[in-house]
């Protein structure tokens, strides 16, 4: 029987015992319940759950659900506790990853195997057999290595030559 409603939810009184409990009003029904006067009224006989208890400063607190029990029945709806499993998961705080930088390592290091150039997959590939190749232009950073690294190449290939004629 409900014993009071407040903005939030009603107190229920529960038959051989002295206790009270909450229905929330997320609890009263699968639709959103913005005022719990417009669902129940004090006196008001209704079928509940119990779907959890809680000692806070020496007091036991139930909270009760009328959602997943037939009003007209008192069937329980929901015996294995599924939807209240999925209503926890939704109330649980999302994680906000965009602060952390996104980095196209992956994609950027990868060789088709189509036309052979780098930066694509196959299935990106919009190369035509026989056609113009296209590939990712190198940062400066990569072209001053590389262009350093061609002229030690040059160097040491003048000194292998040079070599070479004083062993003939």
């Amino acid at each position: 029987q409900v014993a009071t409603v407040t903005e939030y939810g009603a107190f229920i009184k529960i038959p051989g015992c002295r206790k009270q409990g909450l229905v929330h009003r997320t609890h009263m029904s699968s639709c959103r319940v913005d005022k719990p006067s417009e669902i129940v009224d004090v006196g008001d006989k209704v079928w509940v759950k119990l779907i959890g208890k809680e000692m806070k400063d020496d007091k036991l607190k139930l909270s009760l659900s009328m959602k997943v029990v037939n009003q007209g029945t008192g069937k329980d709806l929901d015996p294995n506790n599924v939807s209240l499993d999925q209503d926890e998961r939704k109330k649980r705080t999302f994680r906000d990853y965009t602060s952390q930088k996104i980095t196209l390592e992956a994609v950027l290091n990868t060789v088709c195997k189509k036309c052979g150039c780098k930066g694509h997959f196959a299935k990106e590939c919009f190369v035509q057999p026989g056609g113009t190749k296209y590939s990712l232009i190198p940062e400066e950073e990569e072209e001053e290595v590389a262009a350093a690294g061609q002229e030690r190449d040059k160097k040491t290939s003048l000194v292998d030559d040079s070599s070479k004629k004083r062993k003939k």
